[in-house]
């Protein structure tokens, strides 16, 4: 059994989740398991010195957590998609079932080297300050984003989290999230199918 573990990473509200749901609803055999369903629990969660809640740090996720889910895939790709209900249990084997495809996502996944080390494919996407600051205001949040919490916490944490990222991880495919939904979903299929086919006659 095959298997390919595509990352997509990036700022908050960069697009990485509506990448990430367009690529699994274009690519067979794939799951997407997001960094935001392992946040601890708000209460746990350090304050800094400004009264902000410190939720833009890899202390802030049950990593652990996540890095067991992410083996029992790989462990058994199609075990895990049965378990999480999205395939049937009498799906037998198939050539379009050679391949399995577990899409990360999350702002913080290059950060983790235990992670980072896991991935085939690499993809980072970015906006502007403004837009980004735009798209976040207007979400809800809960809880909710105190004043000043963008300025005074979210993108500080994402320029450090970036260098940091940057210092030592390599094979990062940059990607504008100003793009259409349509233009980066080609860009990344195409990147994916290219790698898929690679692959397969490898193997």
């Amino acid at each position: 059994m095959k298997t390919l573990v595509v990352g997509v990473g990036g700022m908050t509200n960069g697009g990485k989740s509506t990448l990430s749901v367009s690529l699994h609803q274009h690519i067979p055999n794939s799951c997407i398991i997001a960094q935001d369903s392992y946040f601890k629990d708000d209460s746990v969660v350090p304050v800094d010195s400004h009264g902000f809640k410190q939720y833009d740090m890899l202390d802030a996720l049950h990593m652990d957590t996540m890095m067991n889910d992410i083996n029992s895939w790989k462990r058994d790709p199609k075990v895990f998609l049965r378990q999480c209900g999205l395939m049937s249990e009498q799906t037998g084997p198939s050539d379009d079932e050679d391949i399995f495809v577990l899409i990360v996502e999350g702002f913080l996944i290059f950060n983790h080297r235990p992670l980072n080390e896991l991935f085939d494919k690499r993809y980072f996407m970015e906006i502007p300050y403004e837009v980004c600051k735009k798209r976040r205001s207007s979400r809800v949040y809960r809880p909710p984003d105190p004043p000043g919490y963008f300025d005074g916490h979210v993108w500080p944490m994402y320029l450090k989290n970036r260098r940091d990222m940057e210092s030592w991880v390599s094979g990062i495919v940059v990607l504008n999230g100003l793009k259409t939904k349509e233009e980066l979903l080609s860009a990344v299929c195409k990147d994916i199918y290219q790698e898929i086919k690679r692959i397969m006659e490898k193997n």
